[in-house]
């Protein structure tokens, strides 16, 4: 989803700054930009333990990504979906391609060996150059990719708010002096819980196609976003047209979040890949599961952490939140 291209043509900014500044690279920065990049890696540090410890404390397995596979997320038919170029290269005969998202990899790790589970995974997408200007898309990303099986979407978004949640509260005891720097502290306020739910049929009635972008500008809590048509293993209710899925919207940044209860049956799932017209020969062993019935009900989601500590640390652009900045259309030299 792309709502922050119209913010940005708006003029909105975030503590004074306008939100498409491009970052300049490691070596241009002044020496008080490189402070400001301190504090945001503060930011970042903080975020990454907190949310890796708490799930760790819930009884999740922390496993470790996958960089090449066959078998990746084809982002298709997701309208937000905006890739200029899929990286594929051979590996002994076989055609890979670049980790997009560890969604299939996720569904099958849970269905046949761990009950929870969460992975920090990279994901590689060369997005259209037009995004460099929006502020929250990068070339390269990483999410917390996490799945539970049998459970239910509420439960996911129970614990989403409860980690965001206390995250905030965390930062603010431990990194008062970095978000008084970053010009955060007053405005980065512990959100009430649950968050708001919006339907995505009933924002379309209100707001027309562009829902997302004016929701945004309305919102001053996370909100969550339901009932949304995309990917093919995210579970349809095919005789009454909702989708079980979810995307956690932040005020003004907007989506830092994706997740779903997943289809685990053969027909259901091979039909909708004919239907949205994805390639069957590229998913042969998740089908191969779930025609042998190994493939269990599970939920899950992915946080993108650079736009996630974006928000935290009122970036003005993902890039800043990024060492090495990776943004559409500029190519670093390191």
């Amino acid at each position: 989803m792309g709502p922050k291209t119209a913010i940005v043509q708006a003029g909105l900014t975030i503590n004074g700054r306008r939100l498409n500044e491009i970052p300049k690279p490691l070596p241009q920065l002044s020496e008080s930009e490189i402070e400001r990049k301190l504090c945001i890696s503060r930011v970042m540090t903080h975020t990454l333990g907190y949310l890796t410890g708490r799930l760790l404390d819930n009884k999740f397995e922390w496993l470790l990504p996958v960089m090449f596979s066959r078998s990746t997320d084809p982002l298709w038919p997701d309208p937000g979906a905006s890739i200029e170029k899929r990286i594929e290269v051979e590996i002994y005969g076989k055609t890979v391609r670049t980790t997009l998202s560890m969604i299939i990899h996720k569904m099958v790790a849970c269905s046949l060996a761990f009950e929870k589970l969460f992975i920090l995974s990279p994901n590689a997408r060369i997005e259209r150059r037009d995004r460099a200007d929006s502020g929250i898309h990068a070339y390269e990303f990483t999410q917390l990719d996490f799945e539970m099986r049998g459970a239910s979407s509420k439960t996911v978004r129970s614990l989403v708010e409860g980690l965001i949640s206390g995250l905030i509260k965390s930062l603010r005891d431990a990194l008062r002096h970095e978000l008084i720097h970053l010009g955060r502290f007053g405005s980065l306020i512990v959100p009430e819980t649950p968050f708001r739910v919006y339907d995505r049929k009933e924002l379309e009635t209100r707001f027309g196609e562009n829902y997302e972008s004016k929701l945004l500008v309305k919102i001053h809590e996370p909100v969550w976003i339901t009932n949304i048509p995309r990917e093919f293993y995210d579970f349809e209710d095919l005789d009454r047209d909702i989708w079980d899925n979810y995307d956690l919207l932040l005020p003004q940044y907007g989506e830092v979040l994706s997740g779903a209860r997943r289809e685990w049956e053969y027909n259901k799932i091979f039909g909708k890949m004919k239907r949205d017209e994805v390639a069957a020969e590229n998913y042969e062993e998740l089908l191969k599961l779930a025609g042998e019935r190994r493939l269990k009900p599970s939920a899950g989601a992915g946080i993108g952490v650079e736009r996630l500590v974006s928000w935290l640390a009122g970036a003005k652009h993902i890039g800043e939140v990024q060492t090495f900045p990776r943004i559409p259309g500029a190519v670093y030299d390191l």
